[in-house]
């Protein structure tokens, strides 16, 4: 296994899939470093990569009438940005902008839905992955709701 492969794979989200999935994985990524201040991505924008946070920090945001961008989710070390690469139009449905100088594995998502749909195995491993994210962001967001909702009544 070659060294960025041995890298991403001893990140918690990317532990003990197999070699060869890693293999394919670090094909399809390269390390980038991003200042503070640099967005990522804006809500909207077409889905062509998503990163692995190694260092840094990234704030999730959303577009709200009035009130401009505000902040949804301050993601770090570990994390993954930019889950929409998974699901046509693969459109971003956040914006994300570095808070603190970032270091991050970014992925090529054309590359990696590429390789899921030449082993169906490394997608539904994938995919497994990716839901988790999904649901965990879904209720922080709505324990955030509920806390707004909560100090308005107030």
């Amino acid at each position: 296994m070659d060294q960025q492969a041995a890298i991403i794979g001893a990140h918690t989200f990317f532990r003990h899939l197999p070699g060869a999935y890693l293999e394919r994985l670090a094909n399809a990524a390269q390390h980038i470093s991003v200042p503070s201040g640099q967005r990522l991505f804006e809500e909207g924008g077409t889905a062509r990569n998503f990163w692995l946070i190694d260092a840094g920090q990234v704030a999730l945001d959303a577009r709200v009438p009035g009130d401009g961008s505000v902040i949804i989710e301050l993601l770090g070390r570990g994390d993954i940005v930019g889950l929409s690469w998974l699901q046509p139009p693969y459109q971003f449905r956040f914006g994300a902008v570095t808070t603190q100088p970032m270091q991050a594995f970014e992925f090529d998502a054309a590359a990696v839905r590429a390789a899921c749909d030449d082993d169906p195995a490394l997608g539904y491993a994938l995919i497994c992955r990716f839901q988790a994210i999904t649901a965990r962001r879904l209720q922080v967001t709505r324990t955030r709701l509920l806390q707004a909702r909560m100090a308005m009544a107030c």
